[in-house]
């Protein structure tokens, strides 16, 4: 009687291991390996490129035209020059009135004080090319639609999640009359069925990337396109699939982007009927051989602000303690550095907004966070800059543009100028930029996302703006003003700590020269830079 239960234990642990070897390879997921290598030179993409070729080389090039330069002069050339303005006068403070145009060649700077110059150069390339292959969206692909065309198709809004499906609306065929109506779908990345059937009409290729559908009727064609289905079927988080859509003697192309939904990030700071500074801001700052100043912003944020978080990264060598209500104090390797603790503060923060100072910054009765706040709360920048007075009554914005002009294989041309874009409607103190001065206001999780290069120890701030362009909406408020404290000091007055101070920010070495250099020419591949 033992014998037989255990030849059935047996038996059944046996059936058991079979059934799951059995689930585990039929197991969606796990039966091919799917590509999913940057589809940057993609059949669909140079089918593309020439179908635009074609329909450019179809228009007469006899016909005369008359060119506007004024209008023409704006257009971006892809050839990127930079040029200094050349030195005409010399005046007392010429140079603050009319600021000249400067032109530092990265490239060059670079390269010099490289022991393997033609190497560096050979990575670099390699470095943007394996960057395009990542970041190429098959969205952002130009499409010219062909005139005239009988195709009904969607031109954008399709969206569908990664491995999932959905009807593709829209589709549709305009035609005469003829014995068979018949269209063709293809796509890369997914593949089409019919989520219905409809009589008289016949569908080839269903469940494949490749579907054609025909029908002697064209209204049953047409009803039959209603009911189309694209399943995709490569994962990834966030791409985009080019969909030919053709007819005989036509053909058409949309996108349908693949992704992920964007997860929200939201703050609860609870119920208020007039802003809340301390359940929406927290303030961070950065210190170093300072404690003295620390100590006055402090009690001048107190003065206005008694309960709002004050977050401290802190790199001295021989920390002291930094204590209070509301006070969070993170002690930093020696020397670490500025924008390491500025990551670090940031980090930290909990709250909707973030509001960066200097720590020898003081605050006044014109310190009026609530305006900072109440403009990212009703436009959609992500970040807004203010004031900061000087003893001599000075005060700077700091306002600056940033643009970048198409360089070609060598690298782009940063031009960084003073200024804005335009005022902001119904802020009139308050205008649009590219960088502001270091007393800013900003979204915490979008300063999270763009961050502070940690290789700058010594001074950086535009670095942050530049890595920031095309992420950050950025503005400036001249009415929200932070005092500086006063840095006019007699040689023989400053103290020891305010010599080592001096030693650690001011100093520089051709290290740290050649830092921005890589930073520039390397990281962000500049060939060269201009500012004024």
């Amino acid at each position: 009687m033992r014998a037989t239960c255990k030849k059935c234990l047996a038996l059944i642990l046996v059936s058991g291991l079979l059934l799951l070897a059995f689930i585990y390879a039929w197991s969606p997921g796990t039966s091919s390996a799917v590509d999913i290598r940057p589809r940057q030179g993609s059949p669909v993409k140079k089918l593309l490129d020439g179908k635009i070729q074609d329909l450019v080389s179809g228009y007469r090039d006899d016909i005369a035209y008359r060119i506007k330069e004024d209008v023409a002069g704006r257009l971006a050339h892809n050839t990127c020059v930079c040029v200094a303005d050349k030195e005409t006068f010399h005046l007392p403070f010429s140079e603050l009135l009319f600021p000249r145009v400067w032109a530092h060649n990265l490239g060059v700077a670079f390269l010099e004080s490289q022991p393997d110059s033609e190497g560096a150069k050979r990575q670099r390339a390699q470095e943007y090319s394996s960057f395009q292959r990542r970041s190429y969206n098959p969205a952002d692909v130009l499409i010219v639609a062909e005139a005239n065309s009988p195709l009904q198709y969607p031109t954008q809004g399709v969206e569908v999640r990664p491995l999932k499906t959905i009807i593709i609306p829209g589709l549709g065929l305009e035609e005469e009359k003829r014995s068979n109506h018949i269209v063709y779908l293809k796509a890369a990345l997914g593949t089409f069925d019919v989520a219905a059937t409809v009589d008289k009409v016949s569908v080839k290729g269903a469940g494949e990337h490749h579907m054609i559908l025909s029908s002697p009727l064209l209204s049953a064609l047409n009803r039959q396109l209603q009911f189309v289905t694209y399943t995709n079927t490569v994962f990834h988080p966030k791409t985009a699939d080019t969909v030919q859509f053709a007819t005989e003697g036509h053909q058409s192309f949309f996108t349908i982007k693949v992704g992920h939904g964007t997860i929200p990030k939201l703050y609860y700071s609870g119920h208020q009927t007039e802003y809340n500074i301390s359940a929406l801001v927290t303030i961070a700052t950065k210190t170093f051989l300072r404690y003295d100043k620390l100590k006055d912003l402090i009690d001048s944020i107190r003065q206005y602000y008694p309960t709002v978080t004050i977050v401290i990264a802190d790199d001295n060598e021989h920390p002291q303690p930094v204590t209070g209500a509301h006070i969070e104090h993170y002690i930093m390797p020696f020397g670490k550095g500025w924008f390491a603790g500025r990551n670090l503060a940031v980090s930290q923060v909990t709250t909707k907004y973030v509001l960066w100072v200097d720590d020898d910054f003081i605050f006044t009765a014109n310190t009026k966070l609530e305006r900072m706040v109440n403009i990212l709360e009703k436009t959609t920048l992500d970040l807004v800059g203010g004031a900061v007075r000087e003893v001599t009554g000075y005060t700077a914005t700091y306002r600056h543009t940033i643009s970048v002009e198409e360089g070609g294989e060598k690298g782009n041309c940063l031009h960084l100028r003073k200024g804005y874009h335009h005022v902001i409607e119904g802020f009139p103190n308050c205008v649009v930029a590219d960088a502001v001065i270091n007393f800013f206001m900003g979204r915490t999780d979008k300063l999270q996302q763009v961050a502070f290069d940690p290789r700058l120890a010594r001074q950086g701030h535009l670095e942050f703006f530049i890595d920031a362009l095309g992420s950050l909406h950025v503005g400036s408020c001249s009415d929200v003003i932070v005092s500086h404290a006063s840095k006019i000091k007699l040689p023989w007055s400053k103290t020891e700590s305010q010599k080592a101070y001096d030693r650690f920010r001011y100093s520089s070495s051709s290290a740290d020269s050649n830092l921005y250099d890589e930073i520039f020419y390397f990281k962000n591949r500049f060939k060269c830079m201009t500012s004024n």
